[in-house]
């Protein structure tokens, strides 16, 4: 198959007429990756095997009953659908709570931090089909060391002063993906920290967005940390098997 040409576009900082875009491709943008979390979780060898136990379990509980195997098998993958489903739901909430719910004062105010929007020709009329945003971070900050951030970059490990970028709140709308608006996004950012003079620029992305992941690596970043700190219960991430990829690179 004849490799996809890249999509024209221009790359402008955000304007506040874009708001609704933006928020609807947020809200889109995170929330597709519950299935793939979701059937990457319930393919792995232990879900397997605790799937065919309940099931079991059901069938003969049920006097022989497949009906009752299905039935019990079907609650154990509805209770880790929603362990997914939680995860990317409450990251959603508490980023339009917090900073996306102010992008202008959160991103544009501080010379250290920026958000810009990909806009494209779609079917003859100009639209948002991707954005990404940075946050400098010049001093080491306790608090949001401690509280972290799933799929951003907000847990300071560097032994230094602290000081790096963050690449955060990278998406790209699904029909414009592959044609070279990601790459084009992430340099932008990329050149925003070096003229900031940053010398290491970090992003964290969940397990389940294995083609970010690919894109991060090709551009020079490196895996350096994994966790689990989400904005869900311990519980439903361990359940949800999603775990959070923090990854660095230096300029």
């Amino acid at each position: 198959m004849p490799p996809k040409s890249n999509l024209q576009c221009e790359i402008r900082h955000y304007k506040p007429m874009d708001k609704a875009a933006v928020i609807s491709l947020f809200r889109f943008g995170i929330m597709e990756h519950i299935y793939p979390a979701f059937f990457k979780a319930m393919s792995h060898p232990d879900h397997v095997g605790v799937t065919l136990s309940i099931s079991m379990a059901g069938y003969v509980l049920g006097g022989s009953s497949y009906f009752m195997a299905l039935l019990a098998g079907g609650a154990w993958a509805g209770l880790v659908y929603y362990c997914c489903h939680e995860i990317y739901d409450s990251y959603i909430q508490e980023r339009l709570r917090t900073d996306m719910s102010n992008i202008q004062a959160h991103f544009l105010e501080d010379p250290d931090s920026c958000f810009w929007v990909a806009e494209a020709e779609i079917h003859g009329r100009p639209k948002v089909v991707g954005m990404v945003a940075v946050v400098g971070k010049r001093d080491r900050d306790e608090e949001e060391k401690e509280r972290g951030d799933v799929m951003n970059g907000d847990i300071d490990q560097d032994g230094g002063d602290g000081s790096y970028a963050e690449i955060i709140r990278m998406i790209v709308s699904f029909p414009c993906r592959r044609k070279g608006v990601g790459s084009q996004l992430a340099e932008t950012a990329l050149d925003f920290c070096k003229e900031r003079g940053f010398s290491r620029v970090v992003l964290e992305t969940s397990s389940a967005q294995t083609a970010a992941i690919d894109l991060y690596h090709k551009l020079g970043f490196t895996h350096t940390l994994t966790h689990t700190n989400t904005h869900a219960h311990r519980w439903v991430t361990k359940l949800a098997r999603i775990t959070v990829l923090r990854m660095e690179k230096v300029l």
